[in-house]
């Protein structure tokens, strides 16, 4: 049984005018659909604006699913008309991507990292401490750091210091948003394997939201290309980068820097300008940006179909795959 569950989740924000009028929809999420097995890393990748932020605080539950639902460990734990139950709360969390912006600058590390524990426990002071010391062991941080303030502390410290508040809750899966971004190289590197020992330690699933190609494809096992809101393709890792079979998972290859030898998709086209979110067209998303579309593209809306564990929503993408 797979412990994460997303059935055709939607996510749609109004667009406010004059005295507040509704004048239109911004769909954010439009039918996303996926599983993630216990202790496996999905990463979730595309361009800024093609819902993968909103995709992870939809499931989290930062933002309330407009359709669709969201199942963990076998129980529905989103749907429109549903309230997440309090107790998933500790058990699925969410890691920002700018961790400094999310402990408060007044409070000293030690009691940013016990707020969590006085929400979802009624431990002791003491055991709170406890749990607190371990944490902060386990990531590698001086016990002296407890005392300083967010601003005090370099940004590698603070990626260790929010992963902190989440651990010591014990949760089961963290949906981890572009946790290298902004990082020096160094850092990034010493981020992952943090990251890679931490999953081992606590048992953990991981939904990795990136940008970073070169991320996804050493920590993930399997990969998730979203475009406009939709997943267009999905599967293994190794096969997506190997063989991307929808024509957007090849641009993105395309404009992924890389150093010596041909690239994968050099005879693409680079990518234009991400289209307005708020004026979807009828049939295909894409394309408007595809180089190998045909006129059913502009009537069909294909779906994602997942054969082998590797599947994408192209009416083309079987043809031309190769």
């Amino acid at each position: 049984m797979h412990l994460l569950n997303v059935e055709y989740l939607a996510c749609h924000f109004p667009i406010r005018g004059l005295l507040g009028r509704r004048i239109g929809t911004v769909r954010a999420l439009d039918g996303v659909s996926f599983s993630v097995a216990a202790g496996e890393v999905l990463g979730i990748v595309g361009e800024s604006g093609c819902g993968k932020t909103t995709l992870g605080k939809t499931i989290a539950g930062i933002h309330d699913p407009t359709e669709g639902s969201v199942g963990f460990a076998g129980e529905q734990i989103a749907s429109p008309d549903r309230k997440r139950p309090v107790a998933v709360r500790a058990r699925l969390q969410y890691a920002y991507q700018d961790p400094g912006a999310s402990l408060d600058p007044r409070w000293t590390l030690r009691r940013s990292l016990h707020e969590p524990l006085i929400i979802h426990t009624d431990w002791p002071r003491q055991q709170r401490e406890a749990k607190v010391r371990e944490i902060v062991a386990a990531l590698g941080l001086p016990q002296a750091l407890l005392e300083r303030y967010p601003h005090e502390i370099s940004g590698g410290q603070q990626r260790r210091v929010g992963l902190a508040r989440i651990l010591v809750l014990a949760p089961q899966v963290i949906i981890l948003d572009e946790p290298t971004a902004g990082l020096d190289v160094s850092v990034q590197a010493n981020v992952l394997a943090l990251l890679r020992d931490l999953r081992r330690m606590f048992n953990l699933t991981y939904l990795m939201i990136s940008h970073d190609i070169a991320v996804v494809s050493s920590m993930c096992d399997r990969i998730a290309v979203m475009y406009l809101g939709r997943i267009v393709e999905i599967g293994p890792t190794k096969q997506v980068l190997a063989g991307p079979r929808h024509p957007y998972t090849r641009a993105l290859l395309a404009a992924s820097p890389r150093i010596g030898g041909p690239r994968l998709t050099d005879r693409l086209p680079p990518l234009d300008e991400t289209p307005d979110p708020t004026e979807v067209e009828s049939g295909c998303r894409f394309r408007a940006r595809c180089p190998i579309s045909m006129p059913a593209c502009s009537t069909v809306d294909p779906r994602l179909i997942v054969e082998d564990g590797h599947g994408a929503a192209c009416l083309r993408c079987g043809d031309e795959a190769t």
